[in-house]
């Protein structure tokens, strides 16, 4: 009875050592590109946009864009530098991949103009449309 206690004593200590000795398993490491994949899934719209945007085919302005994507929380400038505008007003749907934005600009009459922008998310593309007042348009931009 004695031997049977002690080899099921000894038995006991070796698993839990063995257990204890093991190393986890590990999860295959992730490569930057699937890390850098997954971060755009989780927020498409941050960083440098370019593209142009105007009332025709013909008349068109070239357009930069910086956009921040914090939680649900949408912000940004429209040509960020001396004369950046910021975004009055931005949100993002990502189960439609809507974007909207309003901003206000200066004309060159000095007037206050309100611009509302509704665009799809498509890749790394923006598209749709911006009206202020009588005048509208459409734009396209494309992430940096």
């Amino acid at each position: 009875m004695r031997s049977t206690t002690l080899f099921t004593l000894l038995t006991a200590t070796f698993l839990v050592l063995s257990a204890c000795a093991s190393e986890p398993e590990s999860a295959e490491p992730v490569s930057e590109l699937e890390a850098v994949t997954a971060d755009t899934a989780a927020d498409p719209l941050s960083g440098t946009w370019t593209g142009d945007w105007g009332p025709t085919a013909d008349h068109r302005n070239a357009v930069t864009v910086e956009l921040s994507l914090e939680g649900d929380t949408l912000s940004g400038t429209v040509n960020p530098d001396a004369e950046a505008i910021a975004l009055s007003a931005a949100s993002f749907d990502s189960e439609t991949n809507m974007v909207t934005m309003e901003a206000q600009a200066q004309n060159f009459r000095g007037e206050t103009v309100q611009y509302t922008i509704d665009g799809q998310l498509d890749g790394n593309t923006i598209s749709g449309s911006w009206i202020h007042d009588d005048v509208e348009g459409d734009f396209s931009i494309t992430m940096q």
